[in-house]
């Protein structure tokens, strides 16, 4: 428990210490009036609190990747708390801070407004033909899991079916209606389940006290097959980096008032998502420790939802437990919701379609919706389905915030302020990706020789052109 709780004080330290350094890089002006105030439009610019925008902005980012995310990397070993804690702190959190900062700045544009306006009008339209997908696949994969909890805890006429299309129909209505209808009343209460299911989990973690391994004494036991480099980086996602919080971080920012509030809502959510993925990286190593990884009755690797389930009832009661499961319902179709009001927004950024009539919004959500459904049509028709499209979700996902984190860099750069802060995550998450997809069995599946010196080769040509570039724009 000692390397647990050194790692749970990094996390809170580094929100304090490394936090306020990024907010003083950034410079918040208070100020300055915010597109909330100045483009208000009664739909998607609303002025909200300031708490409401962080639980919201909390219950956005957190998905499955805290819970679930956290729990495939335990399988990987204590070294999952190492990502945890650094890769939150330099890079997640840096990186969901800008790209709500910039968006602030910028009218609230959508991210691959963002990413053109720093990389360019090729890169914009590569960004927003990537994030619209990125955000349908999110839509897709986080419609099943809640659906399979729900059918699991309902009558038998309740099944899986009947949960999707009552989750699609919710989605319906929280992309189309404005944003302080649905998503600014109960999204609060949800991240409060979410966050009193964390602080429960944590509590009885001291309470039972395990012996969980020490860094010193190795990185524990490594249930997990492939290797850590590059597949627990993708597996932990929203745990310490994600691409999909850089689309949820513009939605926020065209509701807030004040731009001092950028740390703690942007990089403070991404502190708090770390803090629980860490709670549930701890006692996933645990729960693998006593049970292993396979269902000892079925002889079926554990779920990512049957751990956290387990986990929940055993440890928290069965109050607890049950608003726990809540939480982890909730999170994910949250995650959902906005992930396709995100790919509304984004694209009617592209296209210049103003968005405060409802038939205009219907123009654009109903392709949105017929995509996801085909997504979902064919994750059930297939055996593998539901696995394909989750992989390919979870590469898409690291990759766009690789296009994120150069799309900061450039702009640190530009405006003569410290660009290390995100050029060293930009190369090291070009390495994680591009590595990924050819070792994945959905990518090239090449040998790991190769695949390592494909992910290397990868970063020495980035950092060329970035050295390349950044010559040529000191000339100028």
């Amino acid at each position: 428990m000692i390397t647990f709780s050194l790692a749970l004080v990094l996390l809170i330290v580094g929100y304090l210490v490394y936090g306020k350094f990024i907010d003083r890089l950034f410079q918040p002006d208070a100020s300055r009036k915010t597109p909330a105030i100045t483009m208000a439009d009664g739909v998607d610019f609303i002025p909200l609190p300031t708490w409401k925008i962080f639980m919201i902005q909390f219950l956005n980012i957190a998905g499955l990747g805290p819970i679930f995310g956290a729990i495939m990397g335990a399988q990987f070993g204590t070294a999952s708390y190492l990502w945890i804690v650094f890769g939150t702190i330099f890079a997640g959190a840096v990186h969901d801070f800008f790209s709500g900062a910039l968006s602030i700045r910028n009218s609230g544009e959508s991210l691959p407004e963002i990413i053109g306006r720093y990389l360019g009008l090729t890169t914009k339209k590569v960004a927003c033909i990537f994030t619209v997908l990125l955000m349908i696949l999110v839509g897709a994969v986080f419609v099943s899991g809640p659906a399979e909890l729900l059918a699991g805890m309902t009558p038998d006429y309740m099944n899986i079916y009947f949960w999707m299309i009552v989750i699609f129909l919710y989605y319906i209505l929280a992309t189309m209606l404005p944003i302080d209808k649905i998503i600014g009343r109960i999204y609060p209460l949800f991240a409060f389940a979410l966050l009193f299911m964390a602080v429960g989990i944590l509590v009885m973690l001291y309470v039972k006290s395990p012996d969980l391994p020490e860094m010193w004494n190795g990185f524990g036991t490594k249930y997990e097959n492939n290797p850590i480099f590059p597949m627990m980086f993708i597996s932990i996602a929203c745990g310490a980096i994600s691409g999909f919080h850089a689309t949820q971080s513009p939605l926020m920012a065209r509701c807030m008032v004040n731009e001092k509030h950028c740390r703690p809502i942007f990089y403070g959510a991404m502190v708090t998502e770390g803090i629980v993925a860490l709670i549930w990286a701890a006692a996933a190593t645990y729960f693998f420790h006593e049970n292993g990884i396979v269902d000892k009755v079925t002889g079926i690797a554990y779920s990512g939802a049957k751990v956290a389930t387990d986990i929940s009832n055993q440890w928290l009661g069965t109050f607890g437990g049950i608003l726990a499961i809540l939480g982890i319902v909730a999170a994910p179709i949250t995650s959902g919701d906005t992930a396709l009001r995100s790919a509304r927004l984004i694209v009617a950024d592209f296209l210049g379609i103003e968005q405060r009539s409802i038939a205009k919004r219907l123009l654009i959500c109903i392709p949105i919706f017929l995509l996801t459904v085909g997504l979902l049509v064919f994750s059930f028709s297939n055996a593998e389905g539901f696995k394909i499209i989750w992989r390919y979700f979870a590469w898409c996902n690291q990759t766009l915030s690789v296009f994120t984190l150069w799309a900061i860099t450039v702009y640190l750069v530009k405006n003569k302020k410290n660009y290390w802060v995100t050029l060293i995550p930009a190369l090291f998450m070009t390495c994680v990706c591009s590595t990924y997809i050819l070792i994945a069995p959905e990518g090239f599946s090449l040998s790991p020789v190769i695949s390592y010196w494909g992910g290397t080769a990868c970063v020495v040509v980035a950092a060329i052109w970035f050295v390349a570039w950044y010559r040529k724009s000191v000339k100028h």
